[in-house]
């Protein structure tokens, strides 16, 4: 049962980009260093650009289908949610790990209920849709 919208999908695919960006300092672990902190901010940057490349409502550029999208969200929230045992920081501080984990389940689950295709795509993407 798929209930959230791409419109709103589109949303949360810019501000948990920039959460990921900024979960360092917000959670206070920027000081560990590594791929506890590499990590968030590669993720947010690389979400926030296919975001703009994918055919949704706020897509500008409308290149990449919406269920493509959702594979890269789900491939980059599952290595999110793994990274601390991959990348060896998973005995660190409670607020080092832990949002890695939440972020990452989280958008998987989101991911889960997201809508494959757009209502209505307007602008340059629509010429792609």
């Amino acid at each position: 049962m798929r209930f959230i919208p791409t419109k709103v999908h589109g949303v949360l695919d810019y501000l948990v980009g920039i959460a990921l960006i900024a979960a360092p300092w917000l959670f206070g672990f920027s000081s560990v260093g590594g791929a506890a902190v590499i990590i968030p901010i590669i993720l947010g940057i690389g979400l926030i650009i296919y975001s703009l490349f994918t055919r949704y409502e706020w897509g500008p550029f409308g290149l990449i289908p919406m269920p493509v999208h959702l594979v890269f969200d789900i491939v980059a929230s599952v290595f999110l949610a793994l990274s601390p045992w991959i990348f060896g920081f998973a005995g660190e501080a409670l607020n080092v790990w832990l949002p890695h984990i939440v972020v990452g389940i989280t958008v998987v689950i989101v991911v889960l209920f997201s809508k494959p295709t757009p209502e209505k795509v307007h602008g340059p993407a629509a010429r792609t849709a």
